[in-house]
């Protein structure tokens, strides 16, 4: 059976045709992601403007996981606190909003069939920015901020899926003109909110919040994200194979025995809830959803089973690194949209052009 892709890209490197070939094999390549995300995830809370050694970092660790094995301390208790309570947080955040919006990303693509379908493909990304701007300009707490985002993404989605039953079209590109429509309304009720919002406070909190940061996340936000998003991805590893069906459309779907809409409602959720909880504690995070699917296609092909857990270990270790550029490279902080744009869009043109020397 022939698997329909949305990535233009399968069959162009050279990692794609190990993996396919057998010579590196899938589990092999697992491995030295966990290993390489693991060695990353040291490293990138040693670093900072407060340096700690990688030894010290993993040793803070471990005493506190396994509390049993009574570690003499060797740092101090300024590093430990910089550790536990400063760094672990944000990074665990930041692996967690790779993973969400790649992972989105892959699911959008493979669903829809689109190789352009991204986070925002169903205004969820207007919806959150709507709802997060509401919240600054009526002076909230940042909690608050999270939430209101939360909310506008979620009731944005609600419009989105809304119109094509309205419409009585259920169809594939009904849904997709209807993500557009919300969207370039949802941007236009986005530049009011702008226009009208106080230029001396609220209007610098909305620019910012809108370039993505994870400068003011909480161990609290972190847990509450944690497990909605372990089970999505549960939730998209277990359908990931009826995407390679979908793939090929509603009516071979249909005969091949798969319930087409139940499993893409269970996807559009999934990818959703994904998207508006990364939203709501990073903002918005641009080309992460876009251009990390399309890499993994590289290194594993467009089978959707080895796709999703590449994308998901791939998207925390882009991530990861962004979020530590962002807070590193210079005394005021990076927004992180800034950054995933001068990453993603040079390296998405890289892969077009990629793929047209291929077809010339």
């Amino acid at each position: 059976m022939r698997i329909c892709t949305a990535s233009p890209l399968a069959g162009i490197s050279e990692w794609t045709t190990l993996v396919s070939k057998g010579k590196l094999s899938f589990s092999l390549l697992i491995a030295l992601l966990i290993v390489g995300l693991f060695v990353l995830f040291i490293f990138t809370i040693a670093m900072g403007r407060y340096d700690l050694g990688a030894g010290d970092v993993f040793f803070i660790l471990l005493s506190r996981i396994f509390p049993f094995l009574q570690i003499e301390p060797t740092w101090t208790a300024v590093s430990e606190v910089v550790v536990l309570q400063i760094r672990l947080p944000r990074i665990i955040g930041a692996m967690l909003i790779g993973a969400a919006l790649a992972t989105a990303g892959a699911t959008y693509q493979g669903l829809f069939r689109n190789p352009m379908a991204s986070p925002d493909f169903l205004g969820v990304t207007s919806g959150a920015s709507i709802g997060a701007a509401l919240a600054i300009i009526m002076e909230r707490s940042f909690t608050e901020v999270q939430i209101f985002a939360f909310v506008g993404g979620l009731v944005a989605t609600l419009i989105t899926t809304s119109i094509p039953k309205i419409m009585r079209n259920d169809s594939t590109i009904m849904l997709i003109l209807s993500g557009i429509v919300v969207s370039g309304l949802l941007r236009s009720v986005m530049s009011f909110m702008r226009y009208i919002a106080d230029p001396q406070t609220a209007l610098p909190s909305i620019v910012f919040w809108q370039m993505g940061s994870l400068a003011n996340v909480t161990p609290q936000e972190v847990m509450a994200i944690s497990i909605p998003m372990l089970i999505c991805f549960v939730v998209i590893i277990c359908i990931s194979w009826w995407i390679n069906i979908m793939s090929l459309g509603e009516l071979q779907s249909a005969v091949l025995g798969a319930n087409y809409k139940f499993y893409r409602r269970v996807g559009i959720v999934a990818s959703t809830v994904l998207t508006v909880l990364a939203v709501a504690i990073a903002g918005e995070v641009g080309w992460v959803g876009l251009a990390i699917p399309h890499f993994g296609r590289l290194l594993v092909g467009v089978d959707n089973k080895r796709l999703m857990p590449v994308c998901i270990l791939t998207g925390a270790i882009f991530m990861l690194i962004v979020d530590t550029f962002a807070r590193s490279l210079t005394t005021a902080e990076i927004p992180l949209g800034v950054l995933t744009g001068f990453v993603g869009a040079p390296f998405f043109m890289l892969l077009i052009y990629r793929q047209k020397t291929r077809l010339g």
